[in-house]
């Protein structure tokens, strides 16, 4: 095959009407090094170090490296800031009852907050549980507590266990009382994922609810179970009439 980048006429004829693209001009391996080192210099030292390490370096500058390094300083203290109160929580922590109104109810504005009102002796709010320190670190900007429900309410019933209440602003924006409405026995992470982030409480990068396929692939298998015992009767009857 022909080199399109070859000095001949006849692909210069053809670079003329178009049919080959422009030739690729050599580059200039000493030209893109003196380029790439006068980017380097214009990269201030201070933009590649740490707050601890400006403080540190701080007698090394000038009056106007000074002022820049303040700007700087300010921009990159209000990143962390910004970096640290989205990621304030991150972890499923136990609360007790006498704690439910500070921590849930009084929660910060605008907070989202998901409480887990539980029993250790009931295998599905061990399982909820799991889920949900899994989910806190995913979402560390919600806010996930857990509490032993005796510690919040008495005389609960286990029949309505596990029990999830999502708050915001102190109003309950969604729950989910009982195995059922929490997703069943075999409830998957991705599956309450997808109920949490329904109601609003968490950000999530699901495309499409995950239980939905297995209630499909259940409907498609009921459909054709009938299908199939439909003909068998049907074959039946007509056996019957002969």
């Amino acid at each position: 095959m022909q080199d399109p980048n070859e000095d001949t006429e006849w692909n210069e004829i053809l670079r003329d009407f178009g049919i080959l693209p422009p030739k690729e001009e050599p580059k200039d391996e000493i030209e893109e090094t003196v380029l790439r080192l006068q980017k380097e210099a214009m990269v201030k030292p201070y933009e590649k170090m740490t707050l601890a390490q400006l403080k540190e370096a701080e007698d090394e500058f000038d009056d106007e490296d000074m002022r820049a390094i303040e700007i700087y300083r300010e921009k990159r203290l209000q990143e962390w800031k910004a970096l640290k109160k989205k990621q304030k929580f991150g972890e499923l922590r136990e609360i007790s009852g006498n704690q439910y109104v500070n921590e849930v109810t009084n929660a910060e504005k605008d907070v989202w907050v998901i409480i887990h009102l539980y029993r250790s002796s009931i295998p599905m709010c061990s399982l909820v549980n799991q889920h949900l320190s899994l989910l806190a670190r995913k979402f560390p900007e919600t806010k996930f507590v857990k509490a032993i429900v005796n510690s919040c309410i008495q005389h609960y019933h286990d029949n309505c266990l596990p029990t999830i209440f999502v708050y915001k602003n102190g109003q309950i924006a969604g729950k989910f009382i009982g195995i059922i409405e929490c997703g069943g026995i075999n409830l998957k992470l991705e599956e309450l994922e997808w109920k949490l982030a329904e109601v609003g409480a968490i950000q999530t990068d699901l495309e499409e609810n995950p239980k939905r396929v297995i209630v499909d692939v259940m409907v498609s298998s009921i459909r054709n179970t009938c299908i199939y015992d439909d003909t068998n009767s049907s074959n039946s009857d007509n056996d019957d009439t002969k």
